[in-house]
């Protein structure tokens, strides 16, 4: 299976997140390696626009076979444009089966992550896979304000927008951007990840952590630093 990780030079939350040291090497190296440690993904492909990004993306293994597009790397552009635009680059061939994503800004998924949702998405003759973490609050507790400044309940799930306790509500999940598998012909003829045979993966929440601040910078090294502690006590 191909496996796309796309990577813009440009970031406001974070400047230059993608290639910034994480507990002794970039940021992206995390998911090139541990991709290229996945017997089922044949080709790690790197979508960029920046030069930095694709000279260490090939010092750590992947392919970076063409540089993206400046209109594919702006804030506004869409992903799945860059998605379908590493796929038709790529070949006729790679059109007709699926391909998996994987965002370089989730580090703490690892190798085992992605088997697990490979044979989850093999098993279950998914046509997409999402994978997800657990909703800190259920969805029904969402408030949004009015013109008038005043609260009200958006009340997803529930009539009236009722407010229910906790345990009386459905368990939402949200994707955490750690692994996808996508169908080519969904993406482009209908821009959606999503249909009646999605499959999610589950994730905990340690595992989502998804780099946007130096506030889950500053997380994510913690959790890497404990795990490199806790493997050398042993």
């Amino acid at each position: 299976m191909l496996a796309i990780i796309p990577a813009r030079g440009g970031s406001k939350g974070l400047p230059g997140k993608n290639i910034k040291n994480l507990d002794g090497k970039p940021l992206i190296a995390y998911t090139i390696e541990a991709a290229r440690s996945c017997e089922r993904i044949d080709r790690v492909i790197v979508s960029t626009d920046d030069a930095k990004i694709a000279e260490i993306s090939r010092e750590y293994g992947a392919e970076v076979p063409f540089l993206r597009e400046e209109k594919l790397a702006s804030d506004s552009a869409s992903a799945i444009d860059v998605y379908l635009d590493a796929v038709e680059r790529l070949g006729v061939a790679y059109q007709k089966r699926p391909f998996m994503v994987l965002l370089p800004t989730v580090p703490l998924r690892t190798s085992r992550h992605i088997e697990e949702a490979y044979a989850l998405f093999d098993r279950e003759k998914a046509k997409t896979l999402i994978s997800v973490v657990r909703a800190d609050v259920p969805a029904s507790w969402y408030l949004s304000v009015n013109r008038e400044g005043f609260l009200y309940s958006e009340g997803y799930g529930l009539e009236n927008g009722n407010v229910h306790n906790r345990q009386d509500n459905k368990t939402s999940y949200i994707p955490n951007g750690a692994i996808y598998i996508l169908d080519y012909n969904l993406l482009k003829e209908k821009r959606t990840y999503y249909c009646e045979r999605t499959v999610p993966y589950i994730m905990n929440r340690t595992e989502s952590v998804d780099i946007d601040t130096w506030e889950d910078f500053e997380y994510a090294e913690y959790i890497l630093q404990k795990r490199r502690h806790k493997a050398g006590e042993k």
